[in-house]
């Protein structure tokens, strides 16, 4: 009697589990954009509302900011509100405060990823994975006509290169510290720049990845070499300005915020996700431990690549789940692997022991 008194309430418990998480319902990961700031003055025609709506919009730009190139931005001008609300799952008033008759408003706002993907795979737009990454950046200008090398503090765009740094950027830059032995490295290799593979000096910050950008100045060109090397690759870029002093400081940021979209848009197209690309996976989990199935759940929403997942059924043994997932079967089994997950998947449903 006690034996099956604990079989119901075991069954009990797993039907209230699926019930709410039903086949029909998708539990998608959120993005979570924080820390949104508004103000407006505090007139006779103040709305709270608009003041609000604005910081959905602005929300709204900077997770696209973060998940699409550069050349996607202007995509998004004519967006209407009621779209944009439309993908908020939900939000939060994290301050708020009047100061001399200006009223401030800090936002946290959550936008429901399957919403956002589909809104962006309707524009034939693929959006990228969100990984920050730190990167070591080594700018070098060579001046052609007088065959002059600038690196470390004398160079205007070391100097320059992390001021206004924006919130939606993916790569954190670290530069290189002045270093007499760096320098000498760099000008005895001058001759051959180009093929200098600078190992001795990227070996010092036991980074895996690193920029660096060789900058041919002569009198109406600039011409850049980019190495953008991370942990698997290395991707060269070349690209070339026209009459821009590197002296003058509108020239200089504008050179600089070229570059930096440059290399923001390589590393998002490094972690680009296919959206049109639905894998349906098929996989069972032992039901003997909830703990286990809350944890795969959990892990499941913190892949970007996992579209979405849903519980299909149940029995005595296991959990079966449906995912989708926007890349391949390979891939989905070393994500899984690097979650100390087992799969068996000799069968059509895999199994994870």
């Amino acid at each position: 009697m006690y034996y099956l008194s604990r079989l119901y309430s075991f069954f009990y418990i797993l039907s209230l589990i699926i019930f709410f998480f039903s086949t029909t319902e998708v539990r998608a990961k959120s993005f979570e954009i924080n820390n949104i700031e508004i103000s407006k003055p505090f007139k006779s025609d103040f709305d709270k509302n608009k003041v609000i709506d604005s910081g959905f919009e602005k929300a709204f730009l900077q997770l696209i900011y973060k998940l699409t190139k550069s050349s996607d931005y202007n995509k998004f001008e004519s967006i209407r509100l009621n779209e944009i609300k439309s993908m908020i799952e939900t939000f939060s008033i994290q301050e708020e405060k009047f100061i001399n008759q200006e009223y401030f408003l800090t936002l946290g706002v959550s936008f429901n990823k399957k919403k956002i993907f589909n809104y962006l795979e309707k524009k034939n737009i693929y959006p990228t994975q969100i990984k920050k990454e730190k990167f070591l950046f080594i700018p070098i200008i060579i001046d052609e006509d007088i065959d002059n090398l600038i690196i470390f503090s004398n160079n205007p765009i070391y100097n320059r290169w992390n001021t206004d740094i924006k919130t939606y950027e993916l790569i954190d830059y670290l530069l290189p510290s002045e270093d007499l032995e760096d320098y000498n490295l760099i000008k005895n290799n001058l001759d051959n720049i180009e093929t200098y593979d600078f190992g001795e000096i990227t070996k010092k910050y036991f980074l895996n990845n690193y920029i660096i950008s060789l900058i041919f100045r002569s009198e109406d060109e600039i011409r850049v070499l980019t190495k953008i090397n991370n942990e698997k690759n290395e991707i060269i870029k070349n690209n070339s300005f026209k009459n821009l002093d590197l002296n003058n400081d509108k020239d200089l940021i504008f050179f600089r915020n070229n570059l930096k979209n440059l290399f923001e848009d390589t590393w998002k197209k490094i972690n680009e996700i296919n959206t049109s690309i639905k894998l349906s996976i098929n996989i069972k989990i032992k039901n003997d431990n909830l703990r286990k199935s809350n944890q795969f759940e959990t892990d499941l929403l913190d892949i970007e690549l996992v579209n979405d997942y849903s519980i299909q059924k149940f029995n005595k043994d296991f959990i079966f789940y449906e995912i989708l997932f926007n890349g391949s079967v390979q891939n989905f089994i070393n994500i899984m692997k690097n979650k100390n997950y087992n799969l068996n998947t000799e069968k059509k449903v895999w199994t994870i022991e």
